[in-house]
């Protein structure tokens, strides 16, 4: 008994039986459009053959394949070009800033540093101390500055109204550098939060767009080798079947 090829497929224009090819209405949606762009004049009852039907899935899955790819390159292209941008290069502060220095904010950075030293208090105490004690005493009758001690009044007003000035120098040194350092930390922080930013795009790629492709493409992948295996169990069936009729036993037989 011979198939009966009927059918005449919409894309190809050649004719299968019914059991080779499957009638557009009962695809999915994305085939019936890939189709109707081949040929607009396609209805839901025409018919297509299994190579074609296998053509259009193998063309979209490699069209989703190249989609996805080029969108990778380009958010890699863009994290590339973030990541070699010179505006967000952070500093090194101790270079910047021992750079600049003159001879007089060293020196007023090594006062601010003394005076705020144990070693500046026992040193200002023993003085002190040595001071009166010498002018209390008389030793070896020195008394240079006589109870109570203006000249040592002097002296210390006299340091105080140095120093204070000095330590504020050193204190707007510490302010330039608090500057410097806020500076850094916004250039870092912008430039994570742009390096943040497009990895987070291209997880959101990944979950949005490229895993349900992934699971578009393994489906189409199950029908087509859903689609082979009873094409192959089709052949087997057609050679199974007789070629030709039995012949009956005549006279000449015996």
């Amino acid at each position: 008994m011979t198939v009966r090829k009927n059918q005449v497929c919409v894309i190809c224009n050649n004719r299968f039986s019914v059991t080779e090819g499957l009638f557009i209405r009962d695809l999915n949606q994305n085939i019936k459009i890939s189709i109707h762009e081949r040929n607009p004049d396609a209805k839901n009852s025409s018919f297509i053959c299994l190579k074609d039907i296998q053509k259009i899935r193998l063309a979209q899955m490699q069209d989703m394949i190249d989609k996805d790819l080029a969108k990778d390159r380009m958010m890699n292209a863009a994290l590339q070009k973030e990541l070699a941008k010179d505006n967000y290069v952070t500093r090194n502060i101790n270079e910047t800033m021992h750079g600049k220095l003159t001879k007089g904010q060293r020196l007023a950075d090594i006062v601010a540093r003394f005076g705020g030293s144990w070693g500046f208090i026992i040193t200002f105490v023993v003085i002190l101390v040595v001071w009166m004690g010498i002018n209390v005493s008389h030793f070896l009758g020195v008394n240079f500055d006589p109870y109570p001690f203006i000249l040592l009044n002097l002296f210390l007003s006299c340091i105080a109204a140095i120093q204070a000035p000095i330590i504020m120098m050193s204190q707007n040194r510490q302010a330039d550098r608090d500057r410097f350092d806020a500076e850094n930390d916004y250039r870092t922080n912008t430039k994570s939060e742009m390096e943040i930013r497009i990895l987070h795009e291209k997880i959101d790629q990944m979950n949005e767009v490229q895993w349900p492709h992934i699971l578009e493409i393994q489906k189409m992948q199950i029908s087509i080798l859903s689609e082979l295996e009873n094409e192959i169990q089709n052949l087997k069936d057609e050679q199974k079947r007789p070629t030709s009729r039995k012949r009956h036993p005549t006279k000449q037989d015996f």
